[in-house]
């Protein structure tokens, strides 16, 4: 039987980010069942690193976010990873978006971000020559990185301070006992101080293979892309982002230049039949069971079935999807864009059908899951490895 003394179940980008916060005070061990880390959200996103403007004042995500976003600018600048502090535009098309604008603004302020500007028309043709809206945020602190990037480099660090990440080992179950958990994988036993889960998309059955009932059970959401053919990359210089639907924890199809090159515009928000669902054909019985059962889902889809259709029609139609995009980018045809791929949003849903927009933390004895890491967790990830480290390290010195 192996032995440490953190167990992390995941080797995505919050869960390497953890163990490396911890890499020196603690022997940790990171397995991950695919056969390379970062393989599903953090290997399948847009590769922004937010600012923090979204957010409500306040909240765990709005303090999270401000602070991992520098602790990621500085860490990539430490260890050679490429990325760029390039700026974005929020843009709203139309008059009646105006006010959501100003409330964007005012939350970035109170989230401490300097250099947010409001600009009119002209000057944000200045700043992007081919968007078209009556005004914007000029959001300076957004930039570009490439998160698998970021998490190879963590688990390099990881390794040389003598930790191990071990891929294609999938966590079956496990227990606490005393002060040990036990946890059964699928290449042997091993023991542990504490388990952390950090299982995304499979953060729920995690949890419910330790015993533990969660507080919300995970909904998958395809968001597709699409990359600008060569000849229009000129479209876009930077990032380009529509005013975002308060009512939905999605930030809406956005332009978004690519640290490795290109543009790619993207995702939409379409309820996949799969955890790993990344074709519109691929669907899992079990998957689709577990949703079909759980009231969660129903309340949701009462509630949210008009969009749930809109973004279907978008999934289907590359001219619907186009027409997203044309609306801050009027310039940009269908003929000049082809597909580039999609990743998978592990959505929280609780059982009164709502969204779930903040982190979910979930301890227990013996045990940390991490239920929920929405976007921005990725830029975040540095500071909730923080934040997990402390709390780790409580229950440690707890006994």
């Amino acid at each position: 039987m192996e032995h440490c003394d953190l167990l992390v179940v995941g080797g995505g980008i919050v869960g390497l980010a953890a163990a490396w916060t911890l890499r020196r005070q603690l022997h940790v061990l990171v397995i991950e069942a695919e056969k390379e880390i970062a393989s599903h959200q953090t290997g399948h996103n847009s590769g922004v690193i937010h600012s923090g403007l979204y957010y409500r004042p306040g909240s765990i995500k709005a303090r999270l976010c401000v602070r991992g976003r520098e602790l990621l600018y500085r860490f990539c600048a430490e260890y050679g990873v490429p990325h760029e502090r390039c700026g974005k535009l929020v843009v709203a098309v139309q008059e009646r978006e105006l006010p959501r604008l100003a409330e964007l603004e005012r939350r970035g302020r109170a989230n401490g971000l300097e250099g947010v500007q409001y600009v009119d028309a002209a000057k944000m043709r200045q700043i992007e020559p081919h968007v078209r809206g009556v005004a914007a945020l000029h959001i300076p602190h957004t930039g570009i990185v490439s998160y698998p990037a970021v998490a190879e480099k963590l688990r390099q660090q990881i390794h040389e301070a003598g930790g191990q990440v071990q891929t294609q080992r999938q966590f079956v179950n496990g227990r606490p006992e005393g002060h040990t958990f036990h946890a059964e994988t699928t290449q042997g036993p091993i023991s542990a101080r504490l388990l952390l889960n950090c299982a995304g998309l499979y953060s729920d059955r995690v949890a419910a293979a330790c015993g533990v009932r969660p507080s919300v059970q995970i909904i998958p959401f395809r968001g597709e892309y699409y990359r600008l053919k060569p000849t229009a990359e000129h479209l876009c210089r930077n990032l380009i982002y529509p005013v975002p639907d308060p009512k939905l924890p999605f930030l809406g199809v956005h332009f978004t230049r690519m640290i490795r090159g290109g543009v790619e515009c993207g995702p939409n928000a379409v309820l996949a039949f799969q955890r790993t669902g990344y074709r519109i054909q691929d669907v899992s019985g079990r998957d689709l069971i577990e949703m079909l059962f759980y009231p969660g889902f129903w309340r949701l889809a009462c509630r949210f079935w008009r969009t749930g259709l809109d973004e279907m029609r978008r999934s289907l139609s590359p001219a619907a999807f186009c027409a997203a995009a044309r609306r801050m980018v009027p310039e940009l045809h269908c003929a000049d864009l082809e597909y580039a791929g999609a990743g998978v949003r592990a959505q929280a849903v609780d059982r009164q059908g709502r969204l779930v927009d903040d982190f979910v933390i979930q301890e227990e004895q013996r045990m940390i899951h991490v239920l929920n890491a929405p976007s921005p967790a990725a830029t975040a990830s540095l500071a909730i490895g923080e934040y997990l480290a402390e709390r780790i390290l409580h229950h440690l010195r707890s006994g």
